[in-house]
């Protein structure tokens, strides 16, 4: 074997172990960011090392400071897993290594990417001939769909922004609910867009219609304008009634855009599909392959209706560029070096299918209503939301008893669940999206929460 098969072989064994120990190891850390640091050796080497040593040095100096993200009981953020045939393809997209802007100099990434987005169009019930783009994450997703938005109003408005810049053109007026997710501030910041105006919000965080045309028409119909609505809020997993919502922005020539970084997915599903109704009527969708479809980190999905207008924020051109006619990657996303991110969407969906897609939702929202069940059987647990889709909000009494809770349920390990406020509240918030997690797992983490929530 050479250096690099053998090192090859070495990172499998130790990737094989750790995805063994998952069922039964303690979710958090066991290590400190000191003592990971001392174990890896802060001092750079005076001469190289065989690479199959270094493969063996970061596995084994890193395992104990490692968090079971992966494992079917981490509920802590909207994060999944990395379903099987996502996973092997990731590996392979590392080894393939390849320069992913070009359609003429990839053209198996091009097919790759152009099969994908078809199926996900179809899948997520959007308009089949909307532009997909592969971005990062969700963030980045977000923000790509609203700087075509940002273009596309004020193009309407008679301003060039790609030429002119925003210091001059007309104001952009950005409408969000109030219960919106803090990666949509994050992008309008970066756009240049600043705060948006925010609408109030029932109960559960969906944005109230009535309010929504309120603010537009006190803007009036000529200003440059931008709404952006969700579908999954962070905490109830509740979506925004579209129809209504989607109606009001359309009076008010508005661009309509779908927050959708994880409950987008449930227009795949028969039973949950109800709670996308309407959706399909906006201008652009953003949505994370590694939330809901458990693909492997780094791969964001910006979906826009009108290709022209995410070409038009979003294309490079460079005379040493191979461009094709018919579109490259590098015309949909921000970044010109990037993975290969259609690969592992492509297997993903190969390997599930359409009914695997939604066999895979069915089951994340069957677990988070074990929960919300089991949980309302706990003396003194309460929980506060509308179980919808796949989050579950609780508390245990005063802020103090929750955080109490939450603080004894991370040192039994069994399970990793984060605290958050809500409505002023004190809550746990738990997330179910790995593909991984069975009805043991939930039946293993409601005991522990029954022994973290004892009275001593």
């Amino acid at each position: 074997m050479d250096a690099r098969e053998m090192a090859l072989r070495q990172a499998y064994g130790h990737a094989v172990r750790w995805l063994a120990s998952l069922s039964e190891r303690p979710i958090p850390a066991r290590a400190s960011v000191e003592e990971i640091m001392r174990a890896l050796g802060p001092d750079l080497p005076d001469g190289p090392s065989a690479p199959a040593d270094v493969v063996d040095l970061l596995a084994t100096a890193c395992e104990p400071g490692l968090t079971a993200f992966p494992s079917g009981r981490f509920y802590g953020f909207v994060v999944g897993g990395a379903e099987p045939a996502a996973l092997a393809s990731d590996w392979l997209t590392s080894a393939w290594d390849q320069n992913c802007v070009m359609r003429a100099v990839s053209p198996a990434y091009a097919a790759a990417e152009e099969i994908a987005s078809a199926w996900l169009l179809q899948l997520l019930g959007l308009p089949v001939d909307s532009a997909v783009g592969f971005t990062t994450g969700a963030t980045m997703a977000n923000f790509t769909c609203l700087a075509a938005a940002r273009d596309a109003v004020t193009r309407r408005a008679g301003w060039n922004v790609a030429r002119d810049g925003l210091t001059k053109g007309p104001a952009v007026h950005v409408v969000t609910g109030q219960d919106r997710h803090m990666a949509i501030d994050l992008a309008l910041r970066y756009l240049g867009l600043g705060q948006p105006d925010l609408v109030a919000a029932d109960a559960q965080g969906r944005i109230e219609p009535d309010a929504l045309r309120r603010t537009l028409v006190a803007r009036g119909p000529a200003c440059p304008t931008i709404v952006i609505l969700q579908a999954g809020d962070i905490h109830s997993g509740a979506f925004d009634p579209f129809v209504e919502t989607i109606r009001a922005a359309h009076e008010a020539d508005a661009w309509i855009h779908i927050d959708g970084a994880f409950g987008l997915w449930a227009a795949a599903s028969t039973g949950h599909t109800h709670l996308t109704a309407g959706c399909a009527a906006a201008d652009s969708w953003a949505t994370d392959a590694h939330k809901t479809l458990n693909v492997p980190y780094d791969c964001g999905l910006a979906v826009v209706r009108d290709p022209s207008a995410l070409q038009a924020a979003m294309s490079l051109h460079s005379d040493y560029l191979i461009h094709d006619h018919q579109g490259d990657p590098t015309d949909k996303v921000p970044e010109l070096s990037r993975r290969g991110r259609a690969f592992t969407v492509w297997a993903a969906l190969r390997s599930l299918g359409r009914s695997g897609v939604a066999d895979l939702v069915d089951r994340l929202c069957r677990h988070a209503s074990s929960f919300s069940e089991g949980i309302a059987r706990i003396d003194g647990a309460t929980v506060l939301n509308d179980v919808v889709f796949t989050q579950v909000c609780a508390a245990f009494g005063d802020d103090e008893r929750t955080d109490r809770v939450l603080a004894r349920l991370l040192d039994d390990g069994t399970a990793w669940i984060s605290g958050s406020t809500w409505h002023g509240r004190r809550v746990m918030r738990i997330s179910v999206s790995n593909w991984s997690t069975t009805e043991s797992d939930v039946t293993r983490t409601l005991d522990a929460i029954r022994r973290a929530a004892r009275t001593h």
